[in-house]
């Protein structure tokens, strides 16, 4: 028994070792019985999301230092565009010839190399309240305080300080998909891994698109509600259409 899991530890280690695709690495972990092998390939799940974190980290980096060199060889950002989190704003407003007066500027939607859903910047969110927003609001946050009442950090009173250190992102989306990472590894002093965790799991698995930039929320005391509000409603959408929610009336 022995030498069987050791040459099963082994078998598994070389090919954990060669993979990078986490859909495969799932499978694994759907299909495995052993607990070691469990263990092992949830260890491999964390480290391929921690390394594909750092390259997209690392090239946002160069991304935003070829933005800022462009700026420097065209005589600087003056009546140009600057990026904020990965929505593009105009920097100053552009004016109506015809009424003299300025006009307001607002996300394309179209950000470097990609283009999809308007973003929504941390920052600065844009936010029309519809004529029961007081109702849908109450409910989804009883949504939210519900599904993520069994874990352990988590206690969701509002839509802003309840969720700045991303824990509270990251048990709602593992509720849903509990094999996609390991809650209990979480840290809440890593607040920009957790957000970069739970925005991309519901981005793969969800097909959520990421509104909300990791960057820009832990430069904020506390995130604006009406941000991470719209970002809840556009999660708690895709689980509607992909079945995992049912109910006849959506937030």
């Amino acid at each position: 028994m022995e030498s069987k899991n050791e040459g099963s530890t082994l078998l598994t280690s070389e090919k954990l070792a060669s993979i990078e695709d986490e859909d495969v690495l799932n499978k694994m972990l759907d299909s495995a019985a052993d607990f070691e092998e469990r263990r092992m390939i949830r260890a491999a799940l964390r480290d391929l999301l921690k390394k594909k974190r750092e390259k997209r980290e690392q090239e946002r980096g160069v991304r935003q230092q070829d933005l800022k060199q462009q700026g420097l060889n065209k005589g600087g950002t003056t009546g140009g565009a600057v990026s904020v989190g990965r929505a593009v704003v105009n920097q100053q407003p552009s004016v109506n010839k015809s009424a003299g007066q300025p006009s307001s500027s607002t996300p394309t939607g179209k950000t470097a190399g990609r283009t999809g859903p308007a973003v929504v910047s941390a920052q600065k969110c844009s936010f029309a309240e519809p004529p029961n927003a007081k109702n849908v609001k109450q409910m989804l946050l009883d949504w939210c305080r519900a599904k993520t009442e069994p874990y352990e950090g988590v206690d969701i009173q509002n839509f802003s300080s309840s969720w700045k250190d991303g824990i509270a992102f990251c048990a709602l989306v593992h509720r849903f998909y509990p094999d996609a990472f390991e809650y209990s590894t979480l840290n809440p002093y890593k607040p920009r891994d957790n957000f970069q965790l739970a925005f991309s799991t519901a981005e793969r698995l969800a097909g959520c698109p990421p509104l909300l930039d990791a960057e820009d929320l832990v430069r904020m005391k506390e995130p604006d509600w009406k941000c991470v509000y719209t970002y809840i409603q556009e999660f708690y959408r895709c689980l509607v259409e992909k079945g995992l929610v049912k109910t006849k009336k959506r937030p």
